[in-house]
């Protein structure tokens, strides 16, 4: 900027007596200003009088550019209007205001883009003749760019409010500093994690190959711009790339992407963290000045912002990932724990588990077992019948040194690996990859081995080995479960088949028919029992009860029953006397035996020539039910319970069934059996079930047990349940009877679901 000493070299320019004194204190004042003032004569527009300011703004130097027409001193207004607008003013003397007009100064590669406002006024003689005309302005490019700036600068910040990509910011806010400033190449490099590596982020007006040539660059005192800036955390301005020593390692990729000066500004987040680089290249050497220093501070800042909005914004996604990752697998275990444990059978569950490997964590399964010192593959998973097959065929051997499995099994640890197993097997004709072995261990010993195999680009990680581990845990402890429920079934099986009678007696003149079965899964021996037997003289014995409890209590409690029953019948006159010896035996058995009550039908049988004798007694035991051709009734016996008074009240009922009458006995499994609905089967329901009554125990207990069945269809079991059905036949031949004739003899003739039955049929 000129000061008012300056103007004598120009006003001495002017035409004597052109200047009058008005004109003079213009130029004095414009002189110190940043306003722009030219005086120009005449039609051709002569330039008479300007203020260094002009000249500056227009790009030109003042030394003898007066006495020229302006059009000939700035030929690119003619091309832009300006010089048709002295022209209206001249001729019409009507003053012409311009705001923010654009135009473009000087041409090429110097040609710059700048704004004013301004005006024409026409000059005028003594006589008011337009002589002339005088431009007065200020100009505005500061203004518009900084406008410019602020309107760009908002529209970034937006972009980043609204979380847009920020490649797409960063290449954004590269192009508007090239557009407010040409000449200038941007650049944004992005730090990694570990702030020692700068990555390409935006560089829109940089060659690919210079892009691609310092992706990764390391960050480090002397590197370049860039990774110097980065190092040191603070800007690095280096204004000659041709001769500065940071760029020895990059001067002829430089040179190769025509760039001569690099202004770095390090991106920094508020904690200080390295975010990454901003950078200004220009073509030419050039030292910048103070606008481009603080137009670099606004950027550098904006990116901080995006930088630091895109890495919480990966960090958020990042933690949603790992998040919903979480919930998959522990979804996925707890569907796996679910399938694994739908089947109390060690075989399925080892099927389930490789069906639940395949495709999830691998393409290939296969599980090992080890049974009796040798290997046993119990199950393979593939995606074709071929390649299970294959699969199938390979056995591992228990002592191999070279196999996988061998060495799991041996020291009971995870083996992973990315390759293909070592030792023989089907690994080329399968294009493994890679296998995971992990060891099935019950109580600390391995007894088996679940192995992945990958194929093609399928790795195990070590997000798939924990999974595999841990499905592997689970499914060792369901086989477990397996194992154990199997062993105690067959327990209770045996238990309770030793309390039950192995096989039906034969019987004379009568049928026996028995049912028995046991609620839940047949884990725990039942309270229910049943026994018949022989004593002296013809007769014989018959039980039915009903054991508080289950399990191991129930069944010693049942032994006591029975057996003692057995071993007093033959010494005591008659069924009440026995029941009162069972009562005495439930009353001093020790406590640990168990405490519980007990309810019992006892009774003799004698055969005759008419049917069977029956005594009974009745101890707290559901109703007996007499079946005969005038209807089914129950028998009235009272009687308390046993175990609980040291003299129960008991009485005896004799009771004759005719051939083809039958007793049925039945325990509160049956009466108390519930649908659907709750509603009991109860005491009514059976009686008319009952009816009429069929001539054989078998079909009796067909009958009833069908009735059960149809009334609680699809209810669960609450209760163990026995039945037993004795059925008066006609009387036995004698030996001196003619030929024949028939002995009555017995043999089972059903054995499903706990059914027991015996018929008298003709011996041939």
């Amino acid at each position: 900027m000129s000061s008012a000493a300056e103007w004598p070299s120009t006003s001495s320019m002017l035409p004597t007596g052109e200047a009058s004194s008005a004109e003079a204190d213009l130029r004095a004042l414009f002189g110190d200003s940043m306003a722009v003032f030219a005086s120009m004569a005449g039609p051709a527009h002569l330039l008479e009088a300007a203020n260094p300011t002009f000249f500056a703004a227009v790009g030109r130097t003042e030394e003898a550019r007066t006495g020229l027409p302006l059009g000939e001193l700035i030929p690119e207004l003619a091309e832009q209007g300006f010089i048709t607008l002295l022209d209206k003013v001249y001729r019409t003397g009507q003053p012409y205001t311009g705001r923010n007009a654009r135009v473009v100064l000087g041409a090429g590669p110097a040609a710059r883009e700048a704004f004013f406002d301004f005006s024409y006024e026409a000059r005028r003689d003594s006589g008011g003749n337009v002589i002339g005309v005088r431009m007065l302005g200020v100009e505005t490019t500061q203004v518009i760019h900084a406008q410019r700036l602020a309107a760009e600068h908002r529209a970034l910040l937006e972009q980043i409010a609204r979380q847009a990509p920020l490649r797409e910011v960063l290449e954004g806010m590269a192009q508007v500093i090239e557009e407010l400033s040409p000449g200038v190449l941007v650049s944004v490099l992005l730090a990694d994690a570990d702030g020692r590596h700068l990555r390409h982020g935006a560089a829109p007006s940089l060659p690919r190959f210079y892009n691609e040539a310092i992706d990764g660059i390391a960050t480090g005192e002397g590197v370049g711009s860039c990774g110097t800036a980065a190092h040191r955390r603070q800007p690095v301005i280096v204004s000659d790339i041709a001769t500065d020593p940071f760029w020895d390692d990059f001067r002829d990729l430089a040179d190769r992407a025509a760039v001569a000066a690099c202004w770095s500004t390090p991106v920094l987040a508020r904690d200080g963290q390295l975010l990454g680089t901003f950078a200004m290249y220009h073509r030419t050497p050039r030292h910048p000045t103070e606008a481009d220093l603080a137009l670099a501070g606004v950027f550098a800042g904006t990116a901080a912002l995006a930088m630091e909005r895109h890495q919480a914004e990966q960090a958020r996604q990042a933690a949603e990932e790992r998040e919903k990752a979480a919930r998959d697998d522990l979804a996925f275990l707890l569907n796996a724990s679910t399938a694994l444990g739908s089947d109390l059978d060690q075989s399925q569950t080892l099927q389930r588990l490789a069906s639940l490997c395949v495709p999830v964590l691998a393409p290939l399964c296969a599980v090992d077992l080890i049974e009796r010192g040798r290997v046993r593959r119990v199950t393979v998973v593939a995606p074709t019948e071929r390649e299970q097959q294959l699969l199938a065929s390979h056995v591992p051997l228990h002592d191999a040194a070279d196999d996988a499995v061998a060495r799991v099994l041996a020291s009971g640890t995870t083996e992973v690996a990315r390759r293909t197993p070592t030792g023989p097997g089907p690994w080329h004709e399968l294009h493994v990859t890679g296998y995971l072995c992990v060891p099935l261990v019950d109580d600390g010993h391995t007894f088996g081995v679940l192995t992945l195999l990958a194929t093609g680009d399928h790795i195990f990680d070590g997000h798939i080995v924990a999974l595999a581990e841990e499905l592997a845990r689970r499914a060792a402890s369901a086989a477990r479960n397996s194992r154990q429920y199997t062993q105690r079934v067959a327990l209770a099986r045996d238990l309770q088949a030793g309390l039950l009678l192995p096989d039906l007696p034969v019987l004379p003149g009568a049928e026996l028919a028995t049912h028995y079965h046991p609620a839940g899964e047949g884990l725990e021996i039942g309270g229910d029992f049943y026994d018949v037997f022989p004593l002296e003289d013809g007769r014989w014995a018959f039980m039915l009860g009903d054991v508080c409890g289950r399990g191991a209590h129930a069944a010693t409690t049942t032994a006591l029953v029975r057996h003692t029953a057995r071993a007093v019948a033959p010494l005591l006159p008659g069924p009440e006397a026995v029941v009162h010896a069972v009562n005495r035996a439930l009353i001093n058995r020790p406590d640990e035996h168990g405490t519980g009550f007990v309810t019992l039908v006892y009774g003799h049988f004698t055969a005759t020539e008419s049917g069977l004798d029956i005594d009974l007694v009745r101890a707290g035991h559901t109703l007996p039910v007499h079946l005969s051709t005038a209807g089914s009734r129950p028998v009235r016996a009272d009687g308390t319970l046993l175990g609980i008074l040291p003299v129960p009240h008991l009485g005896t009922c004799h009771l004759h069934l005719a051939p083809g009458e039958s007793l049925a006995l039945y325990t509160d499994g049956i009466t108390e059996a519930r649908n659907l609905a709750g509603e009991q089967f109860g005491d009514d329901r059976l009686t008319q079930a009952l009816t009429p009554a069929p001539q054989r125990a078998s079909a009796v207990l067909e009958m009833l047990s069908l009735a059960v069945q149809e009334f609680t269809a699809g209810s669960a079991m609450d209760d163990d349940q026995a039945i037993l059905i004795l059925t008066a036949t006609e009387p036995a031949r004698s030996a001196a009877e003619p030929a024949g004739g028939s002995v009555p003899t017995a043999r089972p003739t059903s054995d499903r679901d706990g059914l027991h039955e015996s018929v008298a049929v003709p011996q041939l």
